[in-house]
């Protein structure tokens, strides 16, 4: 009777951790397909054609902004490349110059977050492509008392945190961060 019951515990355990995986990767699968917005942290190449003094790499500052010659400031926080691109052309156009070609793109990625059961937990580069099995593999590997079947994964989704479990062969995101939590047994 007791081996029945432990048994039964177990497959809804088992159930429940599946079920919340499968939440989180469906939630997520559509924001995998997501163009990519731009936030604090990310560092640009902006090319103006015909204009060297504007062509430049510029950061995203905590605020959200980049700082250009002549047009100032320039809203880039949650805009993809190519619409950040079109804002600075066309403020530009207003009085700078006559017709602007603007190319933005991504020099470098702000980066993610690795805590928990890794040897080295802290903030590391992004690397374009990589899931979560390559963020523990960066911040030294598991620990001796990982849980290494999955992973907790925080990001900010349309301005608000979401937090779920995810498999260890997740895709991450700049900005994300990664929790290795311990195992039970």
């Amino acid at each position: 009777m007791r081996r029945i019951l432990v048994s039964v515990c177990l497959l809804a355990f088992s159930l429940v951790l599946a079920a919340c995986a499968s939440s989180y990767s469906a939630y997520y699968a559509s924001d995998a397909n997501a163009p990519y917005r731009l936030a604090s942290g990310d560092r640009l190449r902006v090319i103006v054609y015909g204009q060297e003094g504007l062509s430049n790499s510029y950061s995203v500052d905590s605020s959200g902004h980049i700082q250009m010659p002549l047009i100032g400031l320039v809203p880039a926080q949650g805009e993809t490349t190519a619409e950040l691109g079109q804002e600075i052309e066309r403020r530009l156009h207003d009085g700078f110059l006559r017709d602007p070609h603007v190319s933005v793109e991504v020099e470098a990625y702000r980066p993610f977050f690795i805590l928990g059961e890794v040897t080295t937990p802290g903030q590391y580069p992004y690397v374009n492509g990589m899931t979560a099995e390559t963020a523990v593999a960066i911040a030294g590997g598991f620990t001796p008392r990982a849980d290494k079947g999955g992973v907790e994964v925080t990001r900010d989704v349309n301005g608000k945190e979401v937090t779920g479990q995810a498999p260890i062969r997740y895709p991450v995101q700049p900005g994300d961060t990664i929790v290795v939590r311990e195992r039970f047994f």
